[in-house]
């Protein structure tokens, strides 16, 4: 799964998860909500539940569920857990030996590395709880809040 596919699959499932916060997820109820495989969850779980996003319990009655409160978790957490970067730097050419490469990699480089620190600041000051709000105003339910019984897919 690419980078940014896979960042959006997780804010999507976090953002069910924060739905029902004492109600724990199956990798396979969160695959289906976003037409994926369980196997897929949970690799891209692990990450966030080494960094206490999520937390889950195996077994009859388990799952995954939010560690913390959708307002305590930034997405710039959320993609530093996950491993990946949403803006790849670019590709180094094969050819090092031509100059004109040369420049054209170091400059591209260049602008990637100031553009991902500019993703990075604006992603520290986004939460869950920011993207609840936005779902909230984008599917005109006054009184779904997070935390209550309301699916906003």
């Amino acid at each position: 799964m690419k980078t940014p596919e896979r960042l959006s699959v997780a804010l999507h499932v976090l953002l069910h998860m924060a739905e029902r916060p004492e109600q724990p997820m199956t990798s396979e109820e969160m695959a289906a909500c976003v037409g994926t495989n369980p196997v897929v969850i949970r690799r891209s779980f692990a990450g966030l539940r080494e960094a206490g996003v999520v937390s889950s319990v195996k077994g009859h009655g388990g799952g995954w569920r939010l560690a913390r409160a959708p307002d305590q978790v930034s997405l710039a957490e959320i993609q530093q857990a996950l491993g990946e970067r949403m803006v790849p730097l670019a590709a180094k050419h094969d050819a090092p030996q031509c100059l004109i490469v040369r420049a054209v990699v170091d400059v591209l480089d260049e602008a990637m590395r100031e553009a991902e620190q500019v993703l990075d600041r604006r992603l520290a000051t986004l939460t869950l709880a920011d993207l609840a709000a936005h779902a909230q105003r984008l599917h005109g339910r006054r009184h779904m809040k997070i935390g209550g019984s309301g699916h906003a897919s």
